[in-house]
């Protein structure tokens, strides 16, 4: 897949502004595109869009096929009369700042479930029916195991009834009579959320923009996906996980990462020719142009952690099939837009296969600084074919980073400002401009180093429980001149490349919400 020389912006759907607790992808999401526009951006990169489980991580859904129904626009179902002005008026008030997903997931569901409610009689049903239909291969496994979670009050599937948890003979069909209308909900809040991404996404495309998403390699022990092809992952006949994924110990991190994902039956998937994972490509390229391969050295080898493991200590690296696995993808489906995210331990022969397929690897600049840095970081180490950052959502901000480092005296940020020619404080618009100027094909900046903000603004930390992927911007925050700035960068460092200067200095502010 070839790509074009562009600049983007990293920013999850969940924090865009709005007043209903949450970022959602109706008005604000578009007035988001706008935003890009008028900035001369044209990629936006967002996390995982599926249903969020354990520590609300989009990197741990119960699906890797549905999309996550809290993003969708209570605005948008006014509009098509499944929720009234008084069904809003009732809706609790929340921060603009940080989701307080607890009040946000118990509030959010029972105004869908009364949209829901509302819904019948008014819904296109053509339009829906051909929705489920055309889904049906994995909505009819994920809404009944929605249905028969929510009726055991969360529960894991393995403290459910055995004959559901375990799909027994005539298992389906007696509890999908039972919670039909459960299912029904669930089909219809994932029929609303697709019918207003589709919209956004055309949106975008429509302004130039197009959208990168993400598939994290691993799927959730707690996922439909699990539940209904047990025969496909590391679990025994009673579910029991035999291995599971994670990172070997490293600086970092002593006794490693135990992500606690079950690993794929690579031999039981080549059988079919990787047939589930060509569903989940083709998923979700409906939701994104562009796909960000999450631990892409998993398809090389991954480390394989015994099941019952207190820690990532005991792992051991096994070969995956990665080579076996693209050229069946590729052969089924044509040259695909995929980034590889290649960081932490990166082998010659995961080298190799991102090479091999042409995948842009990442380049993060926050790493390339200090005597522990690596180096090939650095921009004048940079290649074309990659994708430079300042920082991922698994990072500090760039402003939060320096400020720590400059006050632990660790010569990070000594080292940066020298490596810069920038003696002053403040270096993230530097290091911006140098992700800007790299000859990287993509540079993506996260919106938090955009708008400059410190530490309070850090959107992920690896390791800790609670309080992240809470982080959501305000339009106050946002500068009316920083469009423009940002447009010139893209014309100056020619992303994308231009014949001549294309500046359009009437570029409007007005499209900032009041």
């Amino acid at each position: 897949m070839k790509f074009e020389r562009v600049a983007g912006v990293l920013l999850h759907p969940t924090s865009l502004p709005g007043k209903y607790g949450i970022g959602t992808i109706g008005k604000e999401a578009l007035n988001f595109v706008d935003f890009l526009e008028h900035s001369g951006q044209k990629l936006w990169q967002v996390f995982p869009l599926g249903p969020t489980g354990y520590g609300d991580s989009p990197y741990q859904s119960f699906s890797a096929f549905a999309g996550n129904t809290l993003l969708i626009d209570l605005e948008l179902l006014l509009k098509d009369n499944f929720l009234s002005d008084e069904d809003l008026a009732a809706y609790p008030h929340f921060d603009d700042y940080n989701i307080d997903f607890g009040k946000l997931i118990k509030a959010k569901n029972e105004i869908l479930y009364k949209a829901y409610n509302n819904s019948k009689n008014k819904i296109q049903l053509d339009e829906y029916n051909n929705f489920c239909k055309k889904n049906a291969e994995w909505l009819e496994d994920y809404t009944l195991f929605m249905a028969v979670k929510d009726y055991h009050n969360g529960k894991l599937w393995t403290e459910w009834e055995e004959d559901i948890a375990f799909r027994l003979k005539g298992a389906i069909n007696k509890w999908q009579t039972k919670l039909k209308n459960e299912i029904d909900y669930h089909k219809f809040v994932q029929y609303i959320f697709h019918k207003q991404w589709e919209n956004l996404k055309n949106y975008a495309n429509s302004k130039g923009i197009k959208i990168i998403g993400d598939i994290p390699i691993f799927i959730a022990y707690d996922s439909a996906d699990l539940w209904a092809n047990k025969h496909l992952f590391s679990v025994d006949e009673k579910g029991k996980l035999l291995s599971v994924a994670g990172v070997p110990p490293d600086y970092f991190s002593p006794t490693g990462q135990l992500w606690g994902n079950p690993l794929y039956k690579w031999d039981e998937m080549e059988k079919d020719n990787f047939l589930w994972w060509q569903k989940r490509i083709r998923k979700v390229l409906e939701f994104v142009d562009i796909i960000r391969i999450d631990h892409f050295r998993g398809f090389d080898a991954y480390w394989e952690i015994p099941g019952n493991a207190p820690t990532a200590e005991t792992g051991k690296w096994v070969k995956a099939p990665g080579h076996k696995f693209f050229s069946t993808i590729k052969k089924e489906m044509g040259d695909l837009p995929i980034l590889a995210e290649d960081l932490g331990i990166i082998t010659k022969s995961v080298e190799k296969l991102r090479d091999d397929f042409n995948f842009p690897g990442m380049k993060i600049l926050q790493f390339a600084f200090g005597n522990n840095g690596e180096k090939k970081f650095l921009p004048h180490n940079h290649i074309k074919n990659c994708v430079v950052y300042t920082g991922s959502h698994d990072n500090d901000t760039t402003k939060g980073f320096f400020e720590k480092e400059k006050q632990s005296g660790s010569g990070i940020f000594e080292w940066a400002q020298k490596y810069l020619d920038f003696y002053d404080d403040n270096l993230t618009l530097k290091l911006i401009k140098t992700a800007y100027a790299s000859v990287a094909k993509f540079v993506i900046i996260p919106m938090q180093d955009i708008l400059n903000l410190g530490s309070e603004a850090r959107m992920n930390f690896p390791g800790k429980l609670g309080g992240n992927w809470t982080w959501r911007f305000t339009w106050e925050q946002v500068e009316n001149t920083l469009p423009q700035e940002y447009k010139e960068l893209t014309v100056i460092y020619e992303r994308p490349p231009v014949k001549k200067e294309t500046i359009d200095n009437n570029t409007p502010d007005e499209f900032l919400p009041e």
